[in-house]
């Protein structure tokens, strides 16, 4: 009997929690919506959203031509007035010899006008076809009547005539997402292999029939931005494709591995065959370039020579659109046309170099898991130093420095093409020296509560790189008032700089300033002696991190504040002398304080010893920020004797 009763009160349970389960969302067909998503005012699982993807469904299937076809229609709801933005669309193709076109477009704007859902077609002479380069074109259209409320939605069919090209999905974007279905029909004779980051729950995950595969997933959060992560499609939900092969005989090749990408890569008329060709006047840069003793002082000669020369047109690419040789009469050229020109003249100047193929921070990391050379979309010089050490140059900014990583590809891989020697590899690029910043403050507290002193600052590497761009870029006017960062209590009455033009000095900055204390009164004066730094504030205040932080590079602080104290005054308040750090050792933090002949002195150092933290560690280090930025903001009191 008890056994019976148990078994009724199991199955009693089972239907209870499967009458509460929420329903999975679905998609719609095209037009069909609900009077409910139309009168919804913020989504269910993040308010502050400005839009909602309401479902996303792609269908991946062959022709009889075995031309890949991607299916695809997205409804999205716009719920304020910053989410109008969503309704301006791009969709961008290979066009190159009909390689792929897009067709069928559908696109409409649903509002709810007096209770009845309403309609309002894209009009077709308002969609456009734009070039993007030779290889490349974009649909572009804009959505009419758009408005908060509204429901934008399109739908369209992608043709692909290459297998290689199997489209990714990504299931997280930098919106939330209600519903995300990826439908798959892959013939027997294509291997495919699946590269996932998935970490949410699939709500559909099945098969049918032997080809069709459906994966979705459910209420899926936006991609935050957060400081210091890398790109948003490093840090999605997805799904990428590789061709592993092909059954039967008709195909023999597939870029599975580096060494096949390199060489494809080395045969394309846009990038392997551009290498050799020979540049107008050529001759007289490679002249002068031998006449120097060293390599460095080749290497920083041509460097410079086509920074100073090529005007980058802001495009990156991992191929050359005009060639080598038109980008450089024309002066102006894309990323991979400006350093392959740079590559040339550094070769023909009897330098050991290679063309690197390499992907921007803001497009997204390279997985070395994963052979394929569309995760590329630029292209340095790459030159080995001896075993341990390596240059990477990048002439698109007139910045960057000839013996530093950009900035732009740090922590991340470049693929090194060695066409000579049939050899391609994956490099892993990083700086593992800690870059400096010295603060030097000397100052004086007046006893009407303001402080007059200078200030100087040396900036290294890529400190160094910020500095000059800045300052060059702004003005000195508006770098001045950069450095007072909105602090209308700071008056900065001189600024000197110098070795500005050195790129191998660190750059200096000399300061004069006067700054009212504020809280000061006639019986106290507070002060902080963190000045002219960025660690004023926390940047780390959200108590959880959905992703890494990769500060590219070691900062490393070294300030130093000498602060004479007024007469009649004497210390009330002194922060304590302090050396802290997490639990890894990862950050040490240290300041040394004390008050002696009538003044204050204050050390502060703090060395990062590594460059990338995991969301993992986010908690440690979280607390560690947090207790730092304290230290670093706390105030010296005086009191009036």
């Amino acid at each position: 009997m008890n056994k019976l009763l148990t078994l009724i009160a199991m199955g009693a349970f089972a239907t209870a929690v499967k009458a509460q389960a929420p329903a999975i969302p679905t998609a719609q067909a095209f037009g069909k919506v609900d009077k409910a998503d139309l009168e919804m005012k913020a989504c269910d699982f993040e308010k502050d959203a400005n839009a909602e993807v309401l479902f996303d469904k792609g269908e991946v299937y062959f022709d009889t031509q075995y031309q890949i076809i991607f299916e695809r229609h997205k409804r999205i709801k716009i719920f304020n007035d910053n989410g109008k933005d969503e309704a301006n669309i791009r969709l961008t193709f290979y066009s190159v010899n009909h390689a792929e076109f897009i067709t069928g477009l559908q696109a409409e704007t649903i509002n709810l006008e007096n209770g009845v859902a309403t309609p309002i077609k894209v009009d077709k002479k308002q969609i456009f076809t734009q070039v993007v380069d030779k290889n490349r074109s974009a649909i572009v259209f804009s959505f009419p009547n758009v408005k908060p409320g509204s429901i934008i939605e399109f739908k369209y069919r992608h043709t692909i005539a290459s297998l290689v090209d199997f489209p990714d999905w990504y299931f997280q974007g930098d919106l939330p997402t209600r519903y995300s279905e990826l439908n798959t029909n892959i013939p027997d004779i294509l291997t495919y292999k699946n590269l996932v980051n998935l970490h949410y729950p699939l709500v559909v995950d099945k098969m049918s029939g032997s080809n069709t595969h459906t994966q979705a997933m459910a209420n899926i959060p936006s991609v935050k931005e957060e400081p210091y992560m890398d790109a948003v499609t490093d840090n999605s939900e997805r799904i990428l494709f590789q061709l592993l092969s092909i059954r039967g005989t008709f195909m023999h090749s597939f870029s599975d591995t580096w060494t096949k990408v390199g060489e494809n890569v080395v045969k394309w008329e846009d990038f392997g065959e551009q290498l050799n060709r020979k540049l107008i006047g050529e001759e007289t840069i490679v002249a002068k370039a031998k006449t120097f003793k060293t390599d460095d002082e080749k290497i920083a000669y041509i460097f410079n020579e086509v920074k100073n020369t090529m005007k980058w047109d802001e495009d990156y690419d991992k191929t050359t659109n005009d060639g080598t040789v038109k980008a450089w009469e024309k002066k102006t050229g894309n990323s991979t046309e400006v350093n392959l020109i740079l590559y040339h003249l550094l070769q023909k100047s009897g330098l050991k170099v290679y063309p690197m193929m390499v992907s921007t921070r803001k497009h997204g990391r390279i997985n070395p898991a994963y052979p394929n050379s569309y995760q590329f979309n630029s292209t340095v010089a790459y030159i080995p130093v001896d075993s341990a050490k390596y240059y990477v140059l990048d002439a698109t900014n007139k910045y960057n420095l000839y013996n530093q990583v950009p900035y732009n590809f740090l922590n991340s891989f470049g693929f090194l093409i060695n066409k000579a020697d049939n050899a391609y590899e994956m490099t892993f690029l990083q700086n593992t020296n800690p870059v400096r910043q010295v603060v030097l403050i000397n100052a004086e507290i007046k006893p009407d509560g303001k402080m007059a002193g200078s200030a100087d600052i040396s900036s290294f590497a890529y400190n160094r790189i910020n500095v000059v761009r800045n300052y060059k870029t702004d003005g000195e006017k508006k770098y001045i008032e950069n450095l007072r960062d909105n602090n209308n209590n700071l008056k900065i009455s001189s600024l000197k700089i110098e070795d500005i033009d050195i790129d191998t000095l660190p750059v200096r900055q000399n300061i004069n300033f006067n700054l009212d204390l504020t809280g000061s009164d006639d019986n106290y004066i507070y002060f902080n002696s963190n000045l002219f730094t960025d660690l004023n504030k926390n940047p780390f205040l959200s108590e959880n991190r959905t992703t890494d932080i990769n500060f590219g590079y070691r900062d490393n602080y070294a300030i130093t504040g000498i602060f004479k104290l007024p007469a009649g005054y004497k210390v009330d308040a002194l922060p304590k002398s302090v050396s802290m750090a997490t639990p890894d050792n990862s950050i040490v933090f240290k300041r040394m304080i004390a008050e002696q002949d009538g003044q204050i002195m204050v050390r502060l150092n703090i060395d990062h010893k590594k460059s990338i933290y995991f969301k993992e560690e986010y908690s440690d280090f979280h607390e560690f920020c947090k207790k730092m930025y304290e230290m670093l903001n706390e105030q010296i009191v005086l009191k009036k004797s």
